[in-house]
């Protein structure tokens, strides 16, 4: 019998290989029989590296959060005015939810409301990505003031703090409706709070 290798990463290769599990089945309903399962690592290496299920759960979103800065990142460090940026984010965002990769979908939807009443330091994960994604987004609000593609009078952070729960809620509708009309509403609403006009 051929033994299976050991990833070099043990801790990253345990949390990658549960995030889909999450996405598909959330949090309570994954168990850890299910992940060393999946991972094909022993328990102990999972305690090894997580003193438990909720200090797992908090490093899942821990990373799920990094990985997505960096690819928000990426996004507005693209060529073009601040108001390009902010529309292809929220395009990239609209694109994520109702594509065919379900691994494209948003850790903060499918967790949010489940972990948020059982586990204070998961609550604090997803405050603390969820800032900081807001974070980015009035900063390139604030880039579109400057370069004159947005308008004058925007007020950055609670702009951003506003767009961000739109989109959390229309990820969530079209779940729940498993239609893409919610993201299109959240679109043109976007547009119209940013000041630009519709698309055609």
């Amino acid at each position: 019998m051929n033994a299976i290798p050991v990833p070099h990463d043990v801790r990253k290769h345990i949390l990658d290989v549960a995030y889909p599990l999450m996405l598909r089945k959330g949090f309570t309903a994954v168990g850890l029989a299910e992940v060393l399962s999946a991972a094909q690592v022993p328990k102990g290496s999972f305690y090894h590296y997580f003193g438990s299920k909720e200090a797992f759960g908090e490093a899942l979103l821990e990373a799920y959060f990094s990985d997505y800065l960096q690819h928000v990142d990426a996004l507005m460090a693209q060529p073009g005015s601040g108001a390009q940026r902010a529309i292809a984010y929220f395009e990239d965002w609209r694109e994520a939810q109702t594509g065919s990769d379900p691994d494209g979908r948003c850790l903060v939807v499918k967790l949010g409301a489940e972990v948020c009443d059982l586990s204070e330091p998961m609550r604090a994960a997803l405050e603390r990505g969820t800032g900081a994604v807001i974070a980015r987004i009035a900063r390139c609000i604030e880039r579109g003031r400057d370069d004159g593609s947005l308008p004058a009078g925007l007020e950055p952070h609670s702009l951003a703090q506003g767009l961000y729960q739109n989109w959390i809620g229309a990820s969530l509708l079209a779940k729940v409706q498993r239609e893409r009309e919610p993201m299109d509403l959240a679109m043109a609403g976007t547009r119209h709070l940013l000041g630009l006009p519709a698309q055609d």
